[in-house]
């Protein structure tokens, strides 16, 4: 069995330059690639295209990679609870490619099925269109939206073993499972992980052929993006 187990997050991040374009797991603060992040804002890369669904927030997960500047490009599907995000975004400091949700994670599950472009109604008559090819079928008009090209993907999962397979808890399975495999290397981040044949093959979301590195985190906060308390009566 080849392993896929490396030692720490830096062995995790070799190859990763600048002006390169990143996948990064999460929905929010859920479920993001914590470790790998701040490993990166700790690096001097720049220039850098990150695909993912939003920018979490201000002061955490790649939030901090925005406030030392060194994202180029953002694609996503949601700009809000991050000010900085949209202080670059409206300043022109950072080219942002906003795309509906759905089409973000169609874009990245087309990359990991080696699909190279596929046609959707989502955008059409809107900005979202300009530029790209639009066919009708059955009726209705849709338009083609290209597989996502991206040098790495930055997953995390709750446990995964030294071969690469995956699981993922709850709704942190969000982006993680589509964006695994849709790079030419994929970086799993887990909290845990556990030798060759523990986890139960009928629960792996994303087999180890789909992983080329993975390493367990040294902590993770799991922040709540928003907290809403009931007031105490």
């Amino acid at each position: 069995m080849i392993t896929k187990k490396v030692n720490n997050v830096q062995d995790a991040i070799e190859g990763i330059k600048s002006g390169m374009t990143i996948m990064f797991g999460g929905f929010g603060l859920c479920g993001i690639p914590e470790n790998t992040i701040a490993a990166l804002v700790n690096t001097s890369i720049s220039d850098l295209t990150c695909i993912s669904n939003n920018a979490g927030v201000d002061d955490f997960g790649l939030g901090l990679l925005l406030q030392k500047k060194q994202v180029k490009k953002m694609i996503s599907s949601y700009v809000g609870e991050n000010a900085e995000f949209e202080r670059q975004m409206l300043s022109g400091e950072l080219e942002v490619e906003l795309t509906p949700q759905g089409t973000l994670a169609e874009r990245c599950r087309a990359a990991q099925a080696g699909i190279p472009a596929f046609f959707t109604p989502a955008g059409f008559g809107t900005e979202v269109a300009e530029g790209k090819e639009v066919r009708e079928f059955n009726g209705k008009m849709h338009i083609m939206e290209q597989a996502f090209k991206a040098e790495f993907a930055i997953v995390k999962a709750w446990k995964g073993d030294e071969a690469g397979n995956l699981i993922f808890k709850g709704t942190a399975r969000n982006f993680n499972a589509c964006m695994a495999g849709a790079a030419k290397i994929t970086i799993a981040e887990v909290e845990e992980l556990v030798p060759v044949g523990t986890l139960d093959p009928n629960q792996i979301h994303i087999p180890g052929i789909m992983v080329q590195r993975i390493f367990q985190g040294e902590k993770f906060e799991k922040r709540i993006e928003q907290r809403t308390v009931r007031q105490r009566v």
